[in-house]
C-alpha cells in the first residue's frame, strides 16, 4: 500500500483545518493508469500473511473471506466518491481533495480529527509491521543455520546480547533517523516503482515455488478453521485491502470520472483473484508447516534469500513513504505546519518499540485491519454518506449503511479483541 509519492511534507502551507492531507496531484490519468494505480495503492507487505491466515482460517473460508471484504471496501469506496460529488455540487465547498477534506466538510473538526487519528494509526501500524518483517527475514537469513529453523528457535539465539529481531530493529533504527529526516521525499519516489516491481516478482516467485512443491508433498488441508478464526482472518483480510485514503485523490486525477467507478471494481477483481490465489497456493503447498512469513517456507537457496532480501530492501525504503501522511498530521497539528526532525524521530522511535513488543506479523496485521482499518475502510465512510444524503435516500440504502456502521464496529471491537489474544497467548 504506497500512498502518493507527490504527497510529501514538502508541503508546509497547511496550518489549518481546511487544508488538504493529501495534495491533489495535476496530471490526469487514462483508466490503464488508473487501474495500476488503484493495484499499488492496495497491494502491499499484508499479501506475504495470506497463506498463514488461509491455515489458520481454512482455505474454503479465506477465499470467500477475501471476496466478501473486496465487495465491502470497494461499496465503501464508492461511497466516498458519491459523498464527494454529492458536497461539491451542492453546496459552495472548496475542493474537497482527501478523505479529510470530507470528513472536515461533513462533520467539521471533529471528522478531521476523526479521519487524521484513523490514519496516523494504519499508517504506523503498517509501519509497525514493516519492521517485524525486516527483522524477522533478516534473522531467519543470516542466523538459521538451515532451512528448518524456527523463529521460536531463532528467538533463542543471540547477536552482541540481544534476540535477532531485537538487533536488527535497532540496527534500522539510525538508518530510519535519517530517511525520515528528508523534509521532501520526492528523490525517493523512484523506489516506489523498484517496491512494486520486487513485490509482484516475489509473489510470482513464491506461487511457482507453490505449485511445485504442492504436486510433491500434498499435505493434509483444512476447508473450514472454526468460528473462533473468523475475525482473525477478516482482520487480516481488510488489511490486504486498506487503501481507502488513496480513492478520493485516484478519482480526482482520472480523466474519465465517469468510468472511474467501473474501473476500480475491475481492479478489486484483479486484486482479490490474486490474493485469493497467493493466499489458497501457499496454504496448499505447506499446510500446517506454512509460516507466518510465507517466504520463510521456501528454504535457504539462493533464490529464496534473494527475494527475502529483496522484499526487505522494499519495506525499508517504503517506511519512510508511508510514515509521511503520519508527519504531516502531527506536523500541522503541533508545530504549525513546519518541518520538524525532532518530532519524526520520536514517532520513529515509538513505531520501533512497538515492532520489538509485538512477536508475530501476520498477527499485528489483523490487528491493525481489525481496528484501524475496519474503522477507516467501513466504518466512517459509511457514516459520511449517511450523514450527507439522509435527506433524500431510500429506506434500503439507509439500513445498509446504518447496517455497515453497526457491523463495522462490533467486527473493530471483537476483531481487536480476537487479535490481541492471539498476540499475547503464549505460542506452544
Amino acid at each position: 500500500m504506497v500512498f502518493d509519492k507527490e504527497a510529501g511534507s514538502s508541503s508546509y502551507t497547511l496550518p489549518t483545518e481546511n487544508t488538504p492531507l493529501f495534495p491533489k496531484a495535476k496530471p490526469l490519468s487514462s483508466q490503464p493508469k488508473t487501474f495500476a494505480n488503484v493495484f499499488i495503492a492496495i497491494v502491499g507487505a499484508g499479501v506475504l500473511g495470506l497463506p498463514y491466515t488461509f491455515k489458520k482460517t481454512g482455505w474454503v473460508f479465506g477465499m470467500l473471506m477475501i471476496f466478501i471484504v473486496a465487495i465491502l471496501t470497494y461499496h465503501c469506496m464508492m461511497l466516498l466518491v458519491y459523498t464527494r460529488r454529492k458536497l461539491e455540487t451542492h453546496k459552495s465547498l472548496s475542493k474537497i481533495n482527501s478523505f479529510g477534506d470530507l470528513g472536515f466538510s461533513v462533520c467539521g473538526r471533529i471528522g478531521r480529527f476523526a479521519v487524521d487519528a484513523m490514519i496516523v494509526l494504519s499508517q504506523a501500524g503498517f509501519c509497525v509491521s514493516y519492521l517485524i518483517f525486516i527483522a524477522n527475514t533478516l534473522a531467519y537469513v543470516f542466523n538459521s543455520s538451515s532451512s528448518l529453523t524456527s523463529f521460536r528457535e531463532l528467538r533463542n539465539q543471540n547477536i552482541l546480547g540481544f534476540k535477532p529481531k531485537t538487533f536488527y530493529i535497532w540496527t534500522c533504527f539510525p538508518f530510519q533517523l535519517g530517511l525520515n529526516s528528508i523534509p521532501t521525499l520526492t528523490h525517493l519516489a523512484p523506489l516506489s516503482i523498484f517496491a512494486d516491481v520486487v513485490d509482484i516478482g516475489a509473489m510470482g516467485v513464491v506461487m511457482v515455488e507453490d505449485v511445485m512443491i504442492f504436486l510433491k508433498q500434498k499435505p493434509v488441508l483444512e476447508a473450514f478453521g472454526g468460528l473462533s478464526v473468523v475475525f482473525y482472518g477478516l482482520g487480516v483480510a481488510v488489511y490486504a485491502f486498506e487503501g481507502i485514503g488513496m480513492v478520493l485523490p485516484l478519482e480526482s486525477e482520472t480523466k474519465n470520472k465517469e468510468k472511474f467507478g467501473k474501473t476500480l471494481g475491475w481492479s478489486m477483481c484483479f486484486i482479490s483473484l490474486m490474493y485469493a490465489g497467493f493466499g489458497a497456493l501457499g496454504y496448499f503447498a505447506f499446510g500446517d508447516e506454512t509460516q507466518d512469513i510465507i517466504t520463510t517456507n521456501l528454504g535457504k537457496g539462493l533464490l529464496s534469500n534473494l527475494v527475502q532480501l529483496c522484499l526487505c530492501i522494499n519495506l525499508f525504503f517504503t517506511f519512510p513513504l508511508m510514515m509521511n501522511p503520519v508527519y504531516e498530521v502531527f506536523e500541522r497539528r503541533f508545530w504549525g505546519g513546519r518541518y520538524c526532525f525532532w518530532l519524526r524521530w520520536l514517532v520513529v522511535l515509538g513505531v520501533s518499540i512497538v515492532a520489538l513488543m509485538v512477536p508475530n506479523f501476520a498477527d499485528f496485521l489483523s490487528l491493525v485491519g481489525s481496528s484501524v482499518c475496519c474503522i477507516l475502510g467501513f466504518v466512517l465512510p459509511a457514516l459520511f454518506h449517511l450523514l450527507v444524503f439522509k435527506e433524500e435516500m431510500k429506506w434500503n440504502i439507509m439500513v445498509l449503511d446504518v447496517a455497515i456502521v453497526i457491523l463495522g464496529m462490533v467486527f473493530a471491537v471483537s476483531g481487536t479483541w480476537s487479535s490481541l489474544l492471539e498476540i499475547f497467548s503464549v505460542k506452544v
